[in-house]
């Protein structure tokens, strides 16, 4: 070969996954995070590099030589897009919007005063360190605005492995992702002048309305694209997926690259409306295989950016002890200031949305990791001739002391600050409602272990060593201390998250609609918030929906307007009677859970009053719906029977999917053969 080198980046892949895979495994024993560890294992191999340990020529030195000296522009193009859109995909859009007050407001001013604070620090650094004189307003803004916002890469996979609430989690998740627009925004404003490029607008409120805003239009604007390609190649999830890959690379580039507009925001718009609605137009097939890919692609940017971004530190970074000594007291610093920025807004913040606790503000302080967005800016400014060397050497030193610290001491302390909180412990009445869930699995397993014992095949069978694989009982949790109310709540959150299951479950086979998902859908968003306090019977959202507001009152007053808008009425009979249908079919199903419930080891005093209220509420929700459909089928007689003949057939088709999934389960019919049936079932489904 006339270059082995150009091996060397792949070898440096191959290896850094390799390393990943073992480190994941063994780390996850120790409960260390995943993500610190691949950090550590990249400042040893630039250490290694570093020292002269590696041999002088050889595919190893070339490859760690390229990482260590890697384009911070190739860090933000190539592994961003996958990081920052795997991770606003998986973003609930309900809890979303109720946090994002919150979120704005660390991400907005919590950022600009931040940055203030950190500018003001730096500041008395170079009056009281004769090494950092040379320091002026505009530098110490500039490297304010850079290690002031949060990391979305490094925050991001530490949440994936901490177990935090799905409301907490989401806040810090989208204020790692919100900030970065405010952040990249004031850092050009001040780096610019070295950099030659011109802002947008010659205003920094201006230029940050514009940048986050437009960010925001064009993620939304490229997703609409995108949905409606996936919708001509509906069926073929490898093409799909493919223009999804596609079209996030295209929205960050062209949002960070051309636009100058922030492409972190665009893509987290473009994946909250590909969560919203692109899901929905795949098939349940391609929604397995989207999953399972990002997944991996999210795994493996995170092993080579934290990997990259340790060997980076270690082959670059000049210390001195003064240096080192400025570098542990800014480290502090910031600490510091995020603590005196949350606090500041929290009292503002415990009154939006969810709201916040103290414990939260705690965590939210103790969390805010910095990684390689961070670091990647200050490799732009170290890259900048124009900035003084020792300027340039100085941002990257103390950006890369902060990264360090924050990933090697915050994170791998915050699961502690949790536990200590107690912000992962389980109410004992929560702890109680999950345990009688595993007893149904351990009772199950108990009982096919008892006929198994009784059948004449397995006589000679060592059945003291088979009991050995049976699930472990666990002990019934006290709940003596819990009131009734506590318990009735939490069985209905039980419900509510039974029926969410229900109702992805009857989409994904066709049964209902993706009007009636959304409506359905929708329909839970307050219970949720409410944690079980509202009736599983408050349920106005739904059968609101049967009234008949103006515009239908005026089609059915006006002969010529009922000829005219007749498409209309059809199509809202039919969209009608699918929510309703869909509606009863999960009280059925909430029925059949209640009825299960009512096995398990609830205290009787308590089972007859939590019991009765609960039942009573399905059954009203039953009677109330019946109601309404009674009524739709006897005011719009035609669009009824049009619009059972649509269940009828989505029905037909559902009961030939799941034939042709068992047979495929049960290798009767190859899975090619299956493929094929189910994208003719899906053909057939789409003429509905």
């Amino acid at each position: 070969m006339e270059n082995q080198y150009a091996l060397a980046p792949l070898l440096f892949v191959l290896a850094s996954l390799l390393v990943g895979a073992f480190l994941k495994l063994v780390l996850r024993k120790f409960r260390f995070p995943y993500t610190v560890g691949l950090f550590c294992f990249g400042l040893l191999v630039g250490a290694l590099y570093r020292g002269s340990v590696f041999p002088d020529y050889g595919l190893l030195t070339a490859a760690v030589n390229q990482a260590g000296n890697i384009d911070p522009d190739m860090l933000l193009y190539v592994f961003l897009p996958v990081l920052i859109f795997s991770a606003a995909y998986e973003i609930d859009l309900h809890t979303f919007r109720k946090i994002f007050i919150n979120s704005s407001i660390l991400a907005v001013p919590g950022v600009v005063v931040s940055m203030g604070l950190v500018a003001l620090m730096m500041m008395g650094i170079s009056m009281l360190v004769p090494e950092f004189s040379k320091w002026n307003w505009t530098f110490a803004l500039m490297f304010g605005a850079l290690i002031s916002a949060t990391d979305p890469v490094a925050v991001v996979a530490l949440l994936k492995e901490l177990n935090t609430s799905k409301r907490f989690s989401t806040l810090v998740d989208a204020e790692s992702l919100l900030n970065d627009g405010t952040g990249i925004v004031l850092f050009m404003l001040f780096f610019g002048a070295f950099s030659g490029a011109a802002p947008l607008t010659s205003s920094p409120v201006t230029e940050f309305i514009v940048v986050a805003a437009g960010g925001a239009l064009l993620g939304y604007l490229v997703a609409v694209l995108c949905i409606f390609l996936i919708t001509k190649f509906r069926g073929d999830e490898m093409v799909q997926n493919s223009v999804i890959i596609l079209s996030a690379y295209v929205t960050f580039i062209l949002a960070q690259a051309y636009l100058h507009l922030s492409g972190v925001i665009a893509l987290v718009a473009f994946g909250l409306e590909m969560t919203y609605h692109g899901k929905l137009l795949f098939s349940p097939k391609a929604n397995e295989f989207t999953e399972k890919f990002w997944d991996l692609a999210s795994f493996i940017a995170n092993t080579l950016v934290f990997i990259i971004v340790g060997i980076i530190i270690a082959v670059h970074v000049k210390i001195t002890w003064v240096s080192l000594a400025v570098v542990f007291g800014i480290y502090i610093g910031v600490n510091v200031i995020r603590t005196i920025v949350i606090f500041l807004f929290y009292p503002l913040m415990k009154r939006s949305g969810y709201g916040m606790t103290t414990r939260d503000a705690i965590i939210l302080s103790w969390g805010g990791l910095r990684g390689a967005l961070g670091l990647t800016l200050a490799l732009m400014v170290s890259y900048t001739l124009s900035i003084p060397e020792e300027i340039r050497d100085q941002i990257l030193l103390m950006t890369a002391g902060v990264v360090t610290l924050t990933l090697t001491v915050n994170a791998t302390t915050v699961r502690k600050l949790l536990e200590r909180l107690g912000l992962t412990e389980v109410p004992a009445v929560q702890s109680f409602v999950d345990y009688s869930i595993r007893k149904r699995v351990y009772d199950a397993a108990m009982r096919y272990y008892d006929k198994l014992c009784h059948r004449e095949a397995f006589a000679g069978a060592d059945w003291e060593k088979v009991g050995e694989y049976l699930p472990a009982k666990e002990d019934k949790p006290d709940i003596s201390g819990c009131s009734e109310e506590e318990l009735l709540h939490n069985l209905r959150m039980r419900i509510y998250g039974t029926e969410c299951q229900l109702v992805r479950q009857l989409y994904a086979d066709g049964t209902i609609s993706a009007v009636t998902y959304h409506r359905l859908v929708n329909s839970q968003e307050r219970h949720f918030d409410s944690n079980g306090a509202l009736p599983l019977s408050d349920r106005a959202y739904v059968f609101g929906l049967f009234g008949e507001g103006p515009f239908v009152r005026f089609i059915r007053s006006h002969s010529w307007a009922s000829r005219l808008f007749s498409r209309y009425l059809v199509r809202r009979v039919i969209e009608l009677s699918d929510i309703g249908r869909g509606f009863l079919s999960l009280q059925r199903d909430s029925q059949d859970e209640i009825a299960d419930m009512r096995s398990s080891e609830i205290p009787d005093e308590l089972q007859k009053k939590i019991f009765t209220r609960l039942e009573a509420e399905i059954r009203e929700n039953i009677d109330r719906m019946r109601k309404c459909l009674d009524s739709l089928e006897a005011e719009y007689p035609e669009a009824y029977s049009s619009a059972m003949t649509s269940k009828a057939v989505r029905m037909m088709l559902r009961n030939e999917r799941h034939t042709v999934r068992n047979l495929t389960y049960d290798g009767i019919m190859s899975k090619k053969d299956g493929d094929l049936m189910e994208e003719s079932i899906d053909s057939r489904a789409e003429r509905l």
